[in-house]
């Protein structure tokens, strides 16, 4: 089968990514083979081909936003139920980043799994989806609708499950102000979600088409990347990997609001005023991976309500054009490889 894979980080400019054939992989007990019909690309994909996540493999292929259909049952997956159905070949699910955890550590125990001391991470620290066939634990398949196009589904399976863990943790409720700070992937989804909720959404965001995005897509008000929103705000979200927007966001909240940090790498933290910026109860939060349980109730949400990417598509001989596309802000939504095309 075809490939992408990473065998040394190097800047994204220099194109990290290698097309290569490699053997099919055979799913293990309680895996899963998947063949692979869509994989989104999150800037996560980035920072590891980058090499901004040190490397836990000697070569991997990366992407963790794989749409695929059953190809292959290891043995003890006959029983596993991603949705109301058992398991079967040629069921259609999705991977997503967190895919497996140890379930006896003590977080996991506590119901926290998405901090579990021994996680596997799809793309990372096992291979993921810009490739023909993927492998991957079949308790953490997500249950996808027949439907929908891969295409359309693939972005929900991160950008659209961790920006909707991201108002958990900022504890938006209906009728909010919410700030989102930088507007790709995954804040064009949860921007969505917000108007279900009736919050007022104020978008701070570098680049004039994402700009026009966030308001064509309904936001009240939408300024520059370190922009301050004209009211203070309940909650905020932070989409970018810096510091300096972080900052921003916490100088729009108002006493006791909540700013959750949705970037798995972040460049620094400048000094900031504690007195104006954090007293009051104000809340600095990050955003670590995601549970099985935010997954499932984030695909159900975006079914119910009709979420819908905006996607740009990519062959996987494009792949390292995709990750410069999203690495320089060069499309609107999300990017997609598709392996077939």
């Amino acid at each position: 089968m075809r490939a992408a894979v990473l065998r040394r980080p190097v800047p994204i400019p220099s194109h990290p990514l290698a097309i290569e054939e490699v053997p099919v992989p055979q799913p293990g007990p309680g895996e899963v083979l998947l063949r692979v019909e869509a994989c989104g690309v999150c800037r996560t994909d980035l920072h590891i081909a980058a090499g901004e996540l040190p490397p836990l493999r000697d070569a991997v292929t990366p992407g963790h936003q794989i749409v695929g259909r059953v190809a292959k049952m290891g043995q003890g997956s006959e029983g596993v139920r991603p949705g109301s159905e058992l398991l079967r070949v040629g069921m259609r699910a999705g991977v997503s980043w967190l895919g497996g955890v140890d379930g006896t550590c003590d977080l996991c125990r506590k119901g926290r799994e998405n901090l579990c001391d021994h996680p596997m991470f799809t793309g990372y620290s096992v291979n993921g989806g810009y490739a023909e066939y993927a492998v991957a634990r079949a308790d953490f398949l997500v249950p996808l609708a027949e439907e929908a196009a891969a295409t359309d589904l693939a972005p929900l399976l991160c950008a659209g499950i961790i920006g909707f863990r991201s108002l958990r943790v900022a504890e938006v409720r209906r009728g909010d102000r919410v700030g989102l700070f930088g507007f790709g992937a995954s804040a064009h989804l949860a921007i969505d979600v917000l108007k279900h909720w009736q919050c007022e959404v104020y978008v701070s965001t570098r680049g004039a088409s994402h700009q026009r995005l966030a308001r064509t897509l309904g936001a009240k008000w939408v300024g520059d990347a370190t922009d301050r929103p004209p009211v203070a705000l309940d909650s905020a979200v932070t989409f970018a990997p810096s510091g300096d927007v972080v900052v921003a966001a916490l100088a729009s909240l108002r006493k006791g609001g909540i700013v959750a940090i949705n970037a798995i790498h972040l460049d620094r933290i400048p000094q900031f005023d504690y007195d104006s910026l954090l007293w009051g109860e104000r809340q600095l939060r990050s955003v670590a991976n995601m549970t099985r349980e935010d997954a499932r109730d984030f695909v159900a949400l975006a079914a119910e309500i009709g979420i819908r990417p905006r996607t740009t598509v990519f062959r996987l001989d494009q792949v390292n054009e995709a990750l410069a596309a999203v690495n320089d802000d060069a499309i609107d939504g999300a990017a997609v490889i598709v392996p077939g095309q």
